[in-house]
């Protein structure tokens, strides 16, 4: 359907809509000095269910298309298909948005009224598995119709102490296997069987073999014919150029996650590799990484069987890594304000770390989390604007991010107590971020900030390791700057302190001030002086163009000692030669994007 244009929705109970799609001004009773009749609260709630209905079809008509992708190898509609799915909801907001308006007119920002319509809302999705994310949908609408700054409970769902999958007890869908102590590779054989693509296996026994052999290999600790049992969930989850069985093997008294990686070669299926350790999958299922296209009609019950698998994460990142980042998002306030006022002691601070010229960032220590706010000013060299960074983070939001740039998350008009911040936070928010921020009271509400999981600076992690830990994140820095550039995304500014490291030690870059694509970069070969005049300049002696790009200049300013700056020319050398990201410009201007695994080669069946 072409943006912007309307889905006619359900009928609404009691009412069918006008030709306009709109329940014209007798269905609904009009307020109060047009015909004394009032408007139905029910009649609105009923609006808005069927909204988000709506909604939710049109985000599972994008996720379906990924099995179609996937077999056809049309990596570039995936992608297509990752950003549409992305803007979908805004989209389905804004339209229901107006829907509203045409019906409720002067009622629009009547507070009695939405109360009574957020009760009849309430009581329509009492019994759904999903009733969060629909209450989600219903809170953002409220937000865009009265601008709410902070938490407005009067007119809002609010349940701070309570995780919405607490009460799903609905088991997800899954097939479950015994696996034959004799003939382990017969169950795989069935087990890949069981999911249909219309294209053929390459050699299915083959993969069922290779899958069975890396099960016994990585379990082996548990024992004599480790492997008993294995459920997968029935839903194929795709991303990228792969698709996704999910689910967990069984021993004798213990289960681990098992993920079952699937590529297509050239028209012809392959099991690729097979996780089993925690850290791997929970390295798929990061936030550094772009959502996975998993076709599920309810979400909630998915989230608490990944949860079974992935116990450490956070179950706003299982919402979001799932593309439900809405949902997401409002997960990420409501435990962090649930722990924020368990730690009524404990107060905000500056993060750790070269401060920033574009953003200041502030955490709270016990939390993993940081929140961005931009600065009023930019010291020089920065050039860029106000809008210019906030253009840049939307456009990670949009990105195929490939385990190297950090999901972020912005909040508009979220409400502190002053009390709270450091002495020295206030001052700097107050000197250097004073017209984005508001004082109201005893509270300080900051008009718009990112937040992102916190992690280690790299500068910080390479000054505290082992000799032989800071010469791997050396060697992966160079690493993460390929997988990005190979996905079109140029850093800008290279600096170390722009890249963290996460639990898993990888590095991760989460500064996008300078962030800007490949294609519109131009790199240039440094050029060599003609006379001592130009030999002896403090400075470039020839023309430097806005876009232009040295990267034979990268090593001196990364700050790195000699052993590391030596080990990560030795890997990664080519980063520093013009030619490699000209050569690479050509090959992502003709749709060449490269392949980029979420797992190293060592985890690859053989």
């Amino acid at each position: 359907m072409p943006a912007g244009r309307f889905r006619p929705l359900p009928g609404l109970s009691g009412a069918q809509p006008g030709a306009s799609g709109f329940p014209d001004r007798a269905q609904m009773g009009a307020g109060p000095g047009a015909g004394g009749r009032m408007i139905q609260p029910t009649v609105i709630a009923t609006l808005i269910h069927d909204a988000f209905a709506d909604y939710h079809a049109r985000f599972a008509e994008i996720t379906q298309r990924a099995r179609h992708r996937f077999e056809t190898m049309d990596w570039a509609g995936a992608r297509a298909d990752a950003v549409e799915r992305i803007e979908l909801y805004d989209e389905c907001i804004a339209e229901c948005a107006l829907r509203l308006q045409a019906a409720l007119l002067d009622h629009a920002h009547d507070r009695t009224l939405w109360s009574a319509v957020r009760d009849g809302y309430d009581r329509l999705i009492a019994d759904l598995i999903d009733r969060e994310l629909y209450k989600t949908f219903y809170n953002t609408l409220t937000r865009r119709f009265f601008k709410t700054r902070g938490v407005d409970p009067s007119i809002e769902f609010i349940a701070m102490d309570v995780e919405p999958t607490d009460a799903i007890t609905h088991p997800v869908a899954r097939h479950s296997y015994a696996v034959s102590e004799q003939r382990p590779t017969d169950t795989f054989v069935r087990v890949l069987g069981d999911y249909r693509f219309d294209i053929p296996y390459a050699h299915r026994t083959r993969c069922a073999a290779s899958i069975a052999i890396r099960l016994q290999d990585d379990l082996a600790h548990w024992g004599e014919n480790p492997v008993r049992g294995i459920e997968l969930l029935d839903t194929v989850f795709y991303r990228e150029r792969r698709a996704y069985l999910i689910g967990r093997v069984f021993g004798e008294h213990r289960f681990s996650p098992c993920v079952i990686a699937l590529v297509n070669d050239g028209g012809k299926l392959k099991a690729e590799a097979v996780l089993t350790r925690r850290g791997d999958v929970a390295h798929l299922f990061g936030t550094s990484r772009s959502y996975f296209h998993a076709d599920l009609s309810t979400v909630g019950d998915a989230v608490v069987f990944l949860r079974s698998l992935l116990p450490g994460k956070p179950i706003d990142e299982i919402y979001t890594v799932l593309g439900r980042a809405k949902q997401g998002k409002t997960e990420r306030f409501r435990t962090f304000f649930h722990h924020f006022d368990t730690q009524a002691g404990e107060q905000l601070v500056q993060a750790e770390g070269t401060p920033g010229m574009v953003m200041a960032v502030f955490t709270l220590p016990s939390y993993p989390l940081v929140f961005k706010i931009i600065r009023d000013r930019f010291a020089y060299p920065k050039e860029v604007s106000r809008k210019d960074v906030e253009d840049r983070y939307n456009l990670v939001f949009h990105l195929d991010r490939v385990g190297r740039l950090l999901d972020t998350q912005p909040y508009r008009f979220l409400r502190f107590p002053r009390a709270r911040f450091a002495p020295a936070l206030l001052e700097e928010l107050r000197s250097t971020c004073g017209h984005g921020i508001t004082e109201d009271g005893d509270d300080l509400i900051i008009h718009l900030c990112y937040v992102q999981r916190r992690l280690r600076p790299l500068n910080l992690y390479l000054r505290e390791q082992k000799p032989e830990a800071a010469l791997a994140a050396a060697i992966d820095y160079g690493q993460a700057v390929k997988d990005m550039a190979r996905n079109n995304i140029f850093p800008g500014d290279m600096l170390l302190k722009n890249f963290g490291v996460s639990r898993h030690g990888r590095a991760v870059f989460y500064d996008y001030d300078e962030l800007c694509l490949v294609t519109d970069c131009h790199f240039r070969d440094w050029p060599q002086p003609t006379c001592y005049e130009e030999e002896m300049a403090d400075g470039p002696w020839f023309y430097v163009g806005p876009g232009d790009v040295f990267p034979e200049r990268f090593p001196q300013f990364l700050g790195l000692p000699a052993p590391q700056a030596s080990a990560l020319r030795a890997a990664h050398g080519d980063l520093f030669r013009a030619g490699w990201w000209r050569d690479l410009q050509a090959r992502l201007a003709a749709g060449d994007y490269p392949d980029t695994p979420p797992y190293p080669d060592a985890l690859k069946l053989a």
